[in-house]
């Protein structure tokens, strides 16, 4: 299996949790996502915002060609997300319950790095430690 069909199948399995994890965040009424979390309502809906718009942007730019580097940001913030839910997790005595958000950030930091933008690669830069003619 190739690379870029693994990356294809990350990204669509991220963007189907994140879609979903998020959506969930959108249509619980804040005063239970309160009680749910040691955080506000109002910045979990925030992150559910972020986790929508994050698996939008595993998919539509890459997918469209239409800046495709935004694939890769979106992963990398994604990643962002999944290191505070993890840290968050652990802080409050989650233990293994922190597995599930490590290893989505993880899979996320995959897709940014597999998705990054390539750099032209040239062979007439020159070395530093070849003088200049």
């Amino acid at each position: 299996m190739n690379r870029n069909r693994v990356l294809w199948i990350v990204q669509g399995l991220l963007a189907a949790v994140f879609l979903f994890a998020g959506g969930m965040k959108l249509i619980t009424p804040v005063e239970v996502l309160s009680a749910m979390s040691p955080f506000p309502g109002e910045f979990i809906r925030f992150i559910g915002v972020c986790e929508v718009l994050g698996a939008v942007g595993l998919i539509l730019p890459y997918a469209l060609r239409i800046l495709p580097g935004l694939t890769a940001l979106a992963a990398a913030g994604l990643v962002v997300i999944m290191v505070g839910a993890t840290v968050s997790t652990l802080v409050i005595g989650g233990g293994l319950l922190a597995l599930p958000t490590l290893v989505l950030g993880l899979l996320s930091a995959l897709v940014a790095y597999g998705r990054r933008p390539q750099l032209p690669h040239t062979d007439a830069a020159p070395s530093v430690l070849q003088p200049a003619h």
